[in-house]
């Protein structure tokens, strides 16, 4: 299962790096992302280290980003949420308000959807099924092309549902068939 959960900012996009199996974010992005000034996001992440919430030794890397001079620090995911339940500001609001529904959804389902793949994931096969009715309806089509026809989609059809569970943590071993052996 894919564990990303993306969290929209209006307005502007912010470029977020992933690395080591975690967010990072600079100060000037977390400043971005909930609206406030940087020394106002800087005092923030000072009291999450002063208080013990977080060891920055665990928690901040310092990257070289081109043109900077000096190494930048980045803050991880447990920074990002740390400083997003502090911050006063509309963008923090909803921030907490986002980040509620996620961990929500993960202790309640034990999941928690990528809604936008899952609708590309529905157009892509809404798409193929557009396909196969304009090949169907074609006259060169004869009856053993289109019992072939009908094979793939049928399987790709399958193969696509499998994936879908399999992204959204539902997909088991079948009955009888251990190790996850799949029936055709």
């Amino acid at each position: 299962m894919n564990d990303i959960a993306f969290y929209e900012i209006t307005g502007s996009a912010l470029e977020v790096r992933i690395e080591r199996e975690t967010v990072w974010l600079s100060r000037q992005q977390l400043a971005q992302l909930f609206g406030r000034d940087r020394s106002v996001i800087g005092r923030h992440i000072s009291a999450v280290f002063t208080e013990g919430e977080l060891d920055e030794k665990s928690n901040v890397q310092k990257m070289h980003i081109p043109p900077a001079d000096k190494p930048i620090a980045f803050y991880n995911l447990d920074v990002i949420i740390s400083v997003g339940y502090r911050v006063k500001s509309p963008e923090g609001v909803r921030f907490r308000q986002w980040a509620s529904r996620i961990l929500k959804d993960y202790l309640v389902r034990g999941y928690a959807l990528d809604r936008r793949r899952l609708e590309a994931n529905a157009s892509e096969l809404e798409a193929a099924l557009q396909l196969v009715r304009s090949t169907l309806a074609s006259p060169e089509l004869t009856g053993e092309a289109g019992v072939g026809l009908a094979d793939i989609i049928t399987r790709y059809t399958q193969t696509f549902l499998w994936l879908q569970r399999y992204d959204e943590g539902l997909l088991t071993d079948p009955k009888g068939h251990p190790g996850g052996i799949l029936p055709t």
